[in-house]
């Protein structure tokens, strides 16, 4: 193997952690910890292809632990800023191998006793009781590290509100629950930490990240960057164009869009600056096309094979209903780009400055497109979208020892790649676990039930105040979560809610993925913003209002859909007049909101003009066909009055240069 810091990236400031001990003994836990990694991808490819071949239970709790293993060693408390210092670090060593214990023991205690928990004559001792309860907190320990204090707070206020909130107003109040039955449901049942979520890592979402990871690490990422500056070398946008054709392309199959920032983000994001555009517009344009990555079929970040799963809908259908939304959310974003561009007085760039393919690399495309082709080839043939992640792994991994000559002279570059898989997916498995615990809660209180409740009584006042609050509330849960955690939680939490409303459930599960999705770039956290600002060299908080004003229209296109389910193409009454009307509308609104927003189009829009494309922008998208009519005819008598204005000041500069 590799030097193991290069299977892992090096935790940044923001992490709050430092750089991993020199000392011999913490270098060989780490390298204990990558293996392994290395070891649970494999795992994964095995069980992509064999199924399970032990009873699910007991993949479930040796994976958990083992994930959890691989936590420790690679990201481990001793890292923290806190436990600077020999003494202190060797605290935090004694504090971490203590968790990951009690954590194996409550795993092994688990499967001692399901079978009797499945004929309902168990009872817990002490032990037992406290044994779970700490390897809960464990578990939220190491989400905490690896995906920062929001999720785990989530899960730890959920705990505590099972234990103690009898004593609560409202609809929050609760009969009241001893830890023993707590206990029972979150960890000893599978209704919890080891219940569907944590089965679908195990056997689906495992091998598409390990396949993510070997697309990066092949060289397949680099290859298509090269081939999207090339391709948007004539464009105004430059670069920044071809982030997003990238981050678009590399980011359906990225489960991160922090891994997707951050892997293509070194390479455009100082070529959008040198290009002329400003710090936080770069940083912007980067997290926004990385974030709606993972709204892109085939793959989606392997969400359109988790939702196969909870939406009981077939792969097919969900990638042809996702398909128009994605591409209206990147048409918006690549209009709002190339406005910008204008705006600012970039020009195309000259022939001889044009990036240019290297020699050998549409050969090497091959490396990304052909892995994408065996998913949906085999998905085709009617198989699962496991074995549609096996036979991707095994086309990734032999097409780029074919087509990649730096692969074959250094085939560490898998095993790093592997490494890389393992401990992507061991962290996830880590979020899973934690989300479990609210599920747990939830099955056990009925919170989620009440919630629901609420919100369609809600709905049958207004429809759309109950999906503004399903939207605000995905926009709370999602944040600071990567993608599957993020559509797990606000599915799970929000499903029932959402289909109380009388939705159908692939809409609601679009809507929530949505806007699960484009919490990484919402302020106050904006996941995405704050891993392309320091790249960018720009203010976090203002790189994610930038990404949030460029996805103006991904916030829009959910409740569209939902209103107008034509746009999914999918469903039985699909009216294609219907779905011609809308697309119209919802083009030319992109194109007035997106002007509106940057105050550009041919020329500085004055602001009764940008008002008014706000205004007809979003009347033109209401349900109400005379509204929507009206909104047309302004919107295009804006455009008109606009190209006449354009055309006249031209004949005025020329006329000009003429009397000179």
């Amino acid at each position: 193997m590799s030097n193991p810091d290069e299977a892992v990236p090096a935790p940044s400031p923001e992490d709050g952690e430092v750089p991993v001990s020199g000392h011999p003994l913490v270098r060989a836990l780490k390298w204990i910890g990558l293996t392994i990694a290395v070891g649970l991808a494999i795992h994964s490819i095995f069980i992509a292809y064999y199924g399970q071949y032990v009873n699910p239970e007991m993949i479930r709790a040796g994976a958990l632990f083992l994930c959890a293993v691989v936590v420790v060693f690679t990201s481990p408390l001793a890292n923290q800023k806190l436990f600077r210092g020999a003494a202190l670090g060797t605290l935090a060593w004694l504090i971490d191998f203590a968790l990951a214990a009690n954590l194996g023991f409550a795993c092994l205690n688990f499967l001692n006793k399901i079978d009797d928990i499945e004929n309902l004559i168990v009872s817990f001792s002490t032990l037992d009781q406290w044994s779970a309860l700490m390897a809960i907190v464990a578990l939220l320990e190491f989400t905490r590290r690896t995906f920062g204090f929001i999720l785990a707070a989530v899960g730890g206020l959920s705990l505590l509100y099972c234990l103690f909130g009898q004593d609560l107003p409202w609809f929050f109040r609760h009969s009241g629950f001893s830890l023993e039955l707590t206990m029972e449901i979150i960890w000893f049942g599978l209704q919890g930490v080891f219940g569907f979520p944590t089965g679908i890592v195990v056997l689906l979402v495992f091998i598409f990240i390990v396949f993510g990871a070997l697309l990066e690490g092949t060289g397949a990422g680099n290859v298509m960057i090269r081939m999207a500056l090339a391709a948007t070398s004539r464009t105004r946008g430059g670069p920044a164009h071809s982030a997003i054709i990238a981050s678009s392309i590399f980011g359906m199959s990225s489960g991160s869009v922090t891994a997707n920032v951050v892997g293509t983000g070194a390479v455009t994001i100082p070529l959008i600056k040198k290009r002329g555009f400003k710090p936080e517009f770069a940083g912007a344009v980067e997290a926004a096309a990385s974030t709606g990555g993972q709204l892109m079929p085939p793959v989606m970040g392997a969400a359109a094979f988790l939702m196969t799963q909870l939406a009981g809908e077939s792969y097919q259908t969900i990638c042809i209903a996702a398909l128009v939304p994605a591409l209206l959310y990147y048409a918006s974003l690549f209009i709002a780009t190339g406005q910008e561009a204008r705006r600012i007085g970039l020009k195309p760039y000259a022939k001889g400055e044009r990036p240019k393919m290297e020699p050998g690399d549409g050969l090497k495309s091959l490396m990304f497109f052909l892995p994408l082709l065996a998913i949906i080839v085999t998905l085709g043939m009617g198989r699962s979208p496991s074995m549609a992640g096996f036979w991707a792994v095994v086309v990734t991994i032999v097409s780029a020892f074919v087509l990649n000559p730096a692969l074959r002279a250094d085939p560490k570059q898998l095993i790093v790649a592997l490494a890389k898989g393992g401990v992507a997916g061991s962290r996830i498995m880590m979020a899973v676990g934690s989300i479990g615990v609210m599920i747990g809660v939830f099955e056990l209180t009925g919170l989620g039930l009440k919630f629901a409740t609420q919100v369609a009584l809600l709905g049958e006042q207004t429809l759309f105040v109950a999906l503004l609050l399903a939207a605000a509330s995905c926009l709370v849960l999602g944040m600071g979560m990567p993608t599957l955690p993020a559509y797990l939680i606000v599915v799970l939490v929000l499903g029932l809610a959402m289909k109380k409303l009388g939705l159908p459930d692939l809409s609601v599960h679009l809507f929530v993925f949505y806007f699960g999705v484009l919490s990484a770039i919402t302020p106050p956290v904006a996941l995405a913003a704050v891993a392309a600002a320091p790249i960018a060299g720009g203010e976090p908080i203002r790189t994610g209002i930038t990404a949030l004003r460029l996805s103006l229209v991904g916030f829009i296109i959910p409740f569209v859909f939902v209103y107008e389910p034509s746009l999914l193409l999918v469903y039985d009454d699909f009216s294609f007049s219907d779905f011609v009307w809308i697309l119209f509308r919802l083009c030319l609104g992109v194109w007035l909101l997106t002007t509106a927003m940057s105050g550009f189009e041919m020329n500085r829009l004055p602001a009764w003009s940008r008002l008014l494309r706000l205004i007809a922008g979003f009347a033109m998208l209401i349900v109400m066909w005379e509204l929507q009519v009206a909104a047309v005819a302004v919107g295009i008598a804006l455009i008109v009055i606009e190209a006449l204005k354009n055309r006249r000041l031209a004949a005025e500069a020329q006329s000009a240069s003429a009397n000179l």
